[in-house]
């Protein structure tokens, strides 16, 4: 039996990292690669969230005014609630040069604060961006593109981390790299199930409030295009350039808001997910919710592999598929030298070959564990609209 066990979870594990993503990509075979011609460019309104930004707030403002885009129709918006240090006044010296602030110092999350601004945008499309992320010069244009089509109703851009000398880069650059393989696969199927926050376009007269407490409001408002009959489309030439978080503590943080955000469409599925939508909602399961359980399919497979050396299969021959010897033996000797190199891939002091053979297993090892924190959060009960701010490689030293 512990055979069995192990085996599925294996098989589980494999279909949600490598199988989905290679079905996927057979099914996209029979759509067409979208090709969105040259339109005329829609007003715009480029809506910065920042909460105590003033390390990055001037850098970002200094690229959103010198985007390839018509001025007259670019409005560039920083809602900056809640903030205490000097990010807002630092956007209010921009005041000349078009650039307005929406600014209550009272802290009710980013959300709200998103909602509020919304009130002042005149864009007949929003772009929500961060304020530690850098759009190249034509970004704006790729990313509202799409809208040429009556049936797209928002746009993810791509996401790029730029490298640095540590590991953390290097892993998050190559997770970010297989995510825009999903979202392409999934535009050529129809719509992609996942946006990235700091570069997501959608059309105003679609955008709805997400309810109070919601913690991923870009996913929220990527399900509500999709649930209205819309389209939710990836461009990879829109590109946004960030650095990774700090440490792997504070890429951890990150991934556990984002995870106890998935925790919550579970349990709020009637209000965030496409369900009339059949071949969406597989690949919402598939490339979303699955993940939350592979954590559990990982301890699975640690259970079943320990039970089968404690109490091995008797009066059998020797079988892989039964966790006979020497089968149990060599198969938790490869966990144990996995869960090693993760943890070695979290040390600050190792040599550059066995760190670059590490990445990898420590960032599986780190989404997965953030997984259980997420949802040891989630059922918390505590406010989860405010968020501990996560550091950024930039601030290394500040």
């Amino acid at each position: 039996m512990s055979g069995i066990g192990f085996w599925i979870c294996i098989a589980l594990i494999l279909y949600v990292y490598l199988g989905y993503p290679l079905l996927l990509a057979l099914l996209a075979r029979t759509g067409r690669k979208p090709v969105f011609p040259p339109a005329a460019e829609p007003t715009l309104t480029l809506l910065i969230a920042a909460y105590n930004e003033e390390s990055c707030i001037a850098k970002k403002l200094d690229n959103a005014l010198e985007m390839a885009y018509s001025r007259e129709k670019l409005q560039i918006l920083v809602a900056a609630d809640g903030s205490d240090d000097r990010t807002a006044d630092i956007v209010r010296q921009y005041a000349a040069q078009g650039v307005e602030l929406c600014y209550q110092p009272e802290r009710q999350g980013k959300m709200a604060a998103i909602n509020r601004a919304l009130a002042f945008t005149w864009g007949e499309v929003i772009v929500f961006s961060d304020a530690n992320n850098l759009y190249e010069a034509d970004t704006l244009r790729a990313l509202v593109a799409p809208f040429v089509s009556a049936q797209v109703g928002a746009v993810s851009g791509a996401k790029h981390i730029l490298k640095d000398a540590g590991p953390l880069s290097s892993s998050e650059g190559l997770y970010w790299k297989y995510e825009a393989f999903i979202k392409r696969q999934e535009t050529r199927l129809g719509s992609c199930t996942g946006v990235s926050g700091e570069i997501f376009a959608i059309r105003k007269a679609l955008f709805k409030p997400a309810p109070g407490g919601t913690i991923n409001d870009d996913f929220y408002l990527a399900m509500q295009v999709l649930r209205s009959g819309h389209r939710v489309v990836f461009a990879p030439d829109a590109r946004s350039f960030e650095r990774v978080s700090l440490t792997a503590e504070d890429e951890i943080i990150r991934r556990k808001r984002i995870n106890a955000g998935r925790y919550q469409v579970l349990h709020r599925w009637r209000q965030f997910l496409p369900f009339k939508r059949p071949l969406l909602m597989w690949q919402i399961l598939s490339h979303k919710i699955l993940r939350l359980f592979v954590p559990f399919f990982m301890l699975g497979t640690f259970i079943a592999n320990l039970y089968a050396l404690i109490w091995p299969p008797a009066g059998i021959p020797a079988s892989l598929m039964r966790l006979t010897p020497p089968y149990n033996w060599i198969l938790f000797g490869l966990q144990f030298a996995f869960y090693g190199l993760a943890w070695l891939g979290n040390q600050d002091a190792m040599p550059g070959p066995l760190r670059k053979l590490a990445y990898l297993p420590a960032f599986l090892v780190n989404s997965n564990l953030a997984a259980l924190q997420g949802l040891v959060y989630y059922l918390g009960g505590k406010d989860r609209t405010l968020w501990q701010k996560v550091r950024r490689a930039e601030e290394r030293g500040a």
